[in-house]
């Protein structure tokens, strides 16, 4: 009995196993996780953290000017005929290095300056790309539900179609009505075909930000952390600028370093230090032409240079002196437009607000009707005078009240883009951030 049921159940296994593969896998990436992937994803994160690269390489080597280098080189070739030209050197190593300079303390701290503006437009790269993904998993969220109401809403508008027409045969309505429920219908397949488009597109540019496919990318509804309510905050206790406002500001401060260098450099004197040695040759009969010749030869000293007249160099003065003031002034502009968009947007977040609040109270009042009428129609009213409820007005009910369940969805989102979009302008986008990592990202793939 065994051995017959032996190849029955190898032969069930291998079904098990090819619907398994033919089963499509999902792969559900948390809220953190999606953040995690695009910021290390992002080309403009990238291109920040070479420019922080960068702006080291240049801070390290304004403060090297201080260590020698060091050269080798030889001199060596056939004897010479006559008068030996050069220096017949075996081998030779030279090396100099910069002792004092007025200027050079300045472009140190212009280095130093353009430093914290490169790891200040890093922050706010990472920020824009966890805003960009935060906006774009909630509105994923959105559409998930939208297009449950949509289809609902839509069985609910077929139901209505059929009821009219089952009216109208029975001449108890019009053919006004039937076409109004037709267009009904019509209208919410419509408004569910664009939903799917705006599905796709999120679902492609949230794929495009984490760098997976995007075919059987779900999101994890439940690991979208809550947002705080918005509170009025007093400018005092806001931040008076923005990552990339400080940036700004610090690359003016790099820019006047600059400028002020190259104002000092005429008139100051700098010191360089040089040495070298060199090991002569004797095949090339320099010894007949010195009273005392040596194969060991070195030197050493100081060089002061006092640069006097430089036309040049004063011109590039006067030009590091403008590109500061126009460094300066960007800064302002970007400080004003960043405090004037946050007070904006304080004022648009608590209308916001306000408009979630009517939109829910709003489909409440809606859902407790269609509750009430639907009381009615399974029990009647009781009253033989009053009008009685028909599946006809339950099923446009029904709709209403998802029509206001959809105008819920999308103040809601509304109101969560608008909190996310304050929540960078003031600062706190990191912590609330942080708040979504108290467990640690994954992404897991499962089979339906």
């Amino acid at each position: 009995m065994t051995a017959l049921l032996r190849p029955l159940l190898r032969q069930m296994l291998a079904c098990a196993v090819l619907v398994l593969a033919a089963s499509p896998a999902v792969a559900q990436i948390s809220f953190i996780s999606a953040i995690d992937l695009a910021q290390k994803n992002s080309p403009k994160v990238q291109a920040a953290e070479a420019a922080v690269a960068k702006a080291q390489a240049a801070l390290q080597g304004a403060r090297d000017v201080y260590i020698p280098t060091v050269s080798g080189g030889s001199g060596l070739g056939p004897p010479s005929y006559g008068f030996p030209l050069g220096q017949p050197s075996i081998f030779n190593f030279t090396t100099q290095s910069l002792v004092y300079s007025f200027s050079q303390p300045d472009y140190i701290r212009a280095a130093r300056a353009a430093l914290e503006a490169a790891n200040l437009s890093l922050k706010d790269a990472r920020d824009a790309v966890a805003e960009d993904v935060a906006l774009t998993y909630v509105a994923l969220d959105r559409d998930t539900q939208r297009q449950t109401a949509l289809a609902q809403q839509s069985g609910y508008a077929n139901r209505l179609v059929d009821i009219v027409q089952e009216r109208l045969d029975a001449g108890q309505d019009s053919q006004i009505g039937l076409t109004t429920a037709r267009l009904t219908a019509a209208q919410i397949h419509l408004a569910a075909l664009r939903a799917d488009d705006d599905t796709i597109a999120d679902e492609a540019h949230l794929a495009h930000l984490i760098g997976l496919p995007a075919k059987d990318l779900t999101i994890d509804s439940a690991s979208i952390p809550v947002i705080a309510a918005p509170t009025d905050q007093p400018a005092t206790t806001l931040p008076a600028t923005s990552p990339a406002v400080a940036a700004a500001y610090a690359n003016a401060r790099a820019k006047s370093e600059i400028a002020w260098g190259d104002a000092r450099y005429l008139w100051r004197p700098q010191i360089t230090f040089a040495a070298q040695y060199s090991r002569f040759a004797s095949f090339n009969n320099i010894q007949d032409y010195y009273l005392k010749f040596q194969h060991n030869n070195a030197s050493a000293g100081i060089e002061i240079t006092l640069p006097i007249f430089d036309a040049v160099h004063r011109a590039k003065a006067r030009e590091s002196a403008a590109d500061a003031v126009l460094a300066k002034h960007d800064a302002d502009a970007a400080r004003d437009q960043f405090l004037e968009g946050r007070q904006k947007l304080q004022h648009a977040t608590s209308e916001i607000a306000a408009q979630a609040e009517v939109a829910m109270l709003d489909q409440q009042l809606a859902q407790q009707q269609l509750d009430a009428m639907l009381i009615q129609l399974n029990s009647g009213t009781g009253d033989p005078d009053k009008p009685q409820v028909s599946p006809k007005d339950a099923e446009l009910a029904r709709i209403a009240e998802r029509t206001k369940y959809l105008a819920v969805l999308d103040a809601k989102f509304e109101m969560r883009q608008a909190e996310i979009n304050l929540m960078r302008q003031t600062g706190q986008l990191e912590t609330w951030l942080k708040s979504a990592a108290a467990a640690p990202p994954s992404v897991s793939t499962t089979t339906p």
